[in-house]
């Protein structure tokens, strides 16, 4: 509810008569809201948002125009955007009906215009976007982004909506093999390059193994992690027989990655945090 004041003026003659101050309110029809389906996000995810608009006024309104900024943010004299709209996305309902794509005038800040709400009814925008390059990914991040719901003759109703950036490790593996080729009873040595993209080390309660079953199958087994060694049984565990090689839970960990924010251009790069695995044996 918006409140207003007013004082009119009396002249008559030399003289100047004030009035009292007569306040009114006016009742603004039109609210909204705005959530994302998901509270969290990591790299490259897509974001799902609703913004609800309720119309408690006995008349549509129409011409509306729903802004975001999709979570621009300073960064020295730039302005970064960490969302990017997904072209297509949008969809406009009225009073839970589904009705013709709307227009989207811009793309960024995403900007959909000609929506109608209908009298004592509500309307629901939905869209996506896909985190880009210029989000945050250290831990206690957010990315917080604003819409304004908008049209003449009402007063522009603005809400906000925050995502805090997912914390946990984002683990991949390669593997290598040399030599080749090897020869017989000669020693084979696999490489296991175990990288975390994620803002968050993966320790020992992480419980991370690594399976392999070698073939060929590998005697006398010579294993290092991040150039310690191991002792089977208690780091790792083998069976000769089948060739099956297994990590004890928890022993693999690899720490978070690091990031930094190019101060030319404000996208962030990661450098992933990285563990090495070697097992050597005979073939």
């Amino acid at each position: 509810m918006a409140r207003f004041t007013n004082q009119a003026q009396l002249r008559y003659g030399n003289a100047v008569a004030n009035s009292n101050i007569a306040v009114g309110e006016i009742m603004e029809v039109l609210s909204a809201t705005k959530t994302a389906v998901n509270n969290t996000y990591g790299q490259n995810d897509n974001v799902t948002y609703v913004i609800s608009i309720v119309n408690s006024g006995a008349v549509p309104f129409s011409g509306i125009t729903v802004t975001d900024n999709l979570g621009e943010y300073n960064f020295g004299t730039e302005t970064l955007t960490p969302l990017t709209y997904i072209p297509g996305t949008v969809k406009f309902y009225a009073n839970g009906v589904l009705q013709p794509a709307p227009t989207v005038a811009a793309v960024s800040p995403l900007t959909v215009t000609g929506l109608t709400v209908p009298a004592g009814g509500n309307a629901t925008v939905i869209y996506e976007a896909e985190v880009n390059s210029f989000a945050p990914m250290e831990t206690g991040s957010r990315i917080t982004n604003t819409a304004v719901v908008s049209a003449t003759g009402i007063t522009p109703v603005t809400v906000s909506e925050t995502i805090l950036v997912e914390e946990a490790p984002i683990l991949s593996i390669t593997k290598s093999v040399s030599p080749v080729p090897v020869t017989e009873n000669g020693t084979l040595t696999y490489t296991f390059l175990i990288q975390n993209m994620g803002n968050t080390a993966a320790d020992a309660t992480a419980g991370v193994v690594v399976l392999d079953t070698f073939s060929p199958i590998l005697s006398n087994l010579s294993v290092t992690f991040n150039g310690a060694g191991w002792a089977e049984g208690t780091q790792y565990t083998y069976d000769e027989t089948s060739g099956t090689f297994s990590s004890v839970a928890g022993r693999i960990t690899v720490p978070a990655a690091t990031y930094t924010q190019d101060p030319a251009s404000g996208a962030w790069v990661v450098s992933p945090g990285v563990s090495t695995l070697i097992i050597s044996g005979i073939v």
